[in-house]
């Protein structure tokens, strides 16, 4: 039988290689079932954020659309904003103005396209991977291809015309630069030691070594996971946005349904930043304490519940995207550049080279990967997090309240001001 070369490049497992008319079924079946789960749930993800600041605030949250639950508000959200008015100020760049929102919005989809969302199906055609592209750089393509959503907002607020969204452009891209470069870094150690820049052998990796990255890279997450907050532009990193500063930041000119694109770009990014955590560091698909969703293929009652395992773990990610807003103030911008540079990339650089070492004498001694050779990097990572967090850090560093005056300082500070108050007028003097 002759095979498509086309299918055998971009779908070939071992020696099995799909037939053309399955593989295309199967394609077109995922893409349509991927993209439309993805856009309902960032559409509910809006829904998902009113509620929990709710919760943590006290409150109900929407409830006057679709029951006391409010189930339809995100429907309701997207019927205003495409009946709202398209307003097109006279003093934008017209055409940039318009291509803005469809380059921040365009790359958050793309990137769900490699990210493995379920175990190898078994089917009578052959092995169907859970994923729309199984290309075998996936990890490259998802950072290549998020990396490109800074030029939409870069270029909103160039095209606008207007300082306050200017002035969000910029931030948004020393944001981007700062911290894209530290999330790069930390990825390194996971590729050492799965040894492949495959999404699904990453995966793998961690199944044959029956501990997940986050346990033997506690570090590399640590990192990845606030390099995740500041690419998504989420407090406590949301400087391009800053309200109380720049008005609305970078999509100040903006209104109806591209003033919507950007917060459905940045949703979707939690969304892939959430995937992309869950299957660097908590073992994607793999169902925990079981070997059977880890063989070659499995059958559709498996790979449905490897699916489910996937969108918990995606999910917690999410709850603590909206968790973390609602609890942590704004860093400031010297706080945000500090952090960046002089901490998470310092961190990052450092740990490549420890871990590398590690992994080094571990296969020096001639130690298999499995679970000895991952206790022993546990080992490793306990030792490194208590002297990162514990004795280095002592509550300053991560803090966003952190100041650099001294204990000493602040209170020369707090006396010359006590003294001020007691030299200014008193009302009815």
């Amino acid at each position: 039988m002759m095979i498509n070369p086309v299918v055998a490049l971009v779908h070939n497992i071992g020696d099995e290689v799909l037939p053309f008319w399955p593989f295309l079924v199967f394609t077109v079946a995922k893409m349509v079932l991927v993209f439309s789960v993805y856009m309902v749930g960032v559409a509910y993800l809006t829904l998902s954020e009113r509620k929990i600041s709710a919760w943590i605030q006290g409150r109900l949250g929407p409830n006057r659309v679709g029951g006391k639950l409010g189930l339809m508000q995100p429907w309701a959200d997207g019927v205003k904003n495409i009946m709202k008015e398209e307003t097109l100020p006279a003093h934008v760049n017209k055409p940039m103005f318009m291509l803005a929102p469809m380059l921040a919005f365009i790359p958050a989809m793309l990137a769900w396209a490699v990210i493995p969302f379920g175990a190898p199906l078994q089917t009578r055609w052959g092995i169907v991977e859970l994923v729309v592209a199984d290309i075998p750089v996936g990890f490259l393509f998802v950072l290549a291809i998020t990396s490109l959503g800074v030029y939409g907002i870069v270029l909103a607020g160039w095209a606008s015309n207007n300082k306050y969204a200017l002035l969000g452009g910029l931030r948004s891209s020393a944001q981007m630069v700062s911290y894209e470069i530290a999330m790069g870094m930390s990825l390194i150690p996971v590729l050492l030691l799965s040894g492949n820049v495959t999404l699904s052998q990453i995966v793998n990796q961690q199944a044959s070594m029956h501990l997940w990255n986050v346990l033997t890279l506690s570090v590399s997450f640590f990192v990845f996971l606030v390099a995740a907050f500041a690419e998504t532009n989420r407090l406590p990193f949301d400087l391009p946005e800053a309200e109380s500063e720049l008005i609305a930041g970078y999509h100040t000119e903006y209104s109806a349904m591209k003033f919507s694109m950007f917060p459905i770009s940045e949703y979707a990014n939690m969304a892939t930043s959430s995937a992309l955590m869950a299957t660097l560091f908590f073992g994607g698909w793999d169902i925990p304490f079981l070997t059977r969703d880890n063989t070659l293929a499995v059958s559709w009652p498996w790979a449905l519940l490897s699916i489910v395992i996937f969108g918990l773990k995606t999910l917690f990610f999410l709850f603590v995207f909206i968790w973390i807003r609602w609890t942590l103030p704004r860093f400031r911008y010297d706080q945000l550049m500090s952090l960046g540079w002089k901490i998470m990339l310092p961190t990052a650089l450092a740990y490549i080279v420890i871990m590398a070492s590690v992994m080094l004498g571990l296969d020096y001694v001639g130690l298999e990967r499995g679970i000895v050779y991952g206790l022993a990097l546990l080992g490793v990572n306990a030792v490194l997090v208590i002297i990162l967090f514990f004795i280095l850090d002592r509550g300053r560093i991560i803090s966003p309240a952190y100041g650099r005056a001294t204990p000493q300082q602040i209170g020369r500070l707090r006396a010359v001001t006590t003294s001020r108050s007691h030299l200014s007028p008193q009302p009815g003097d």
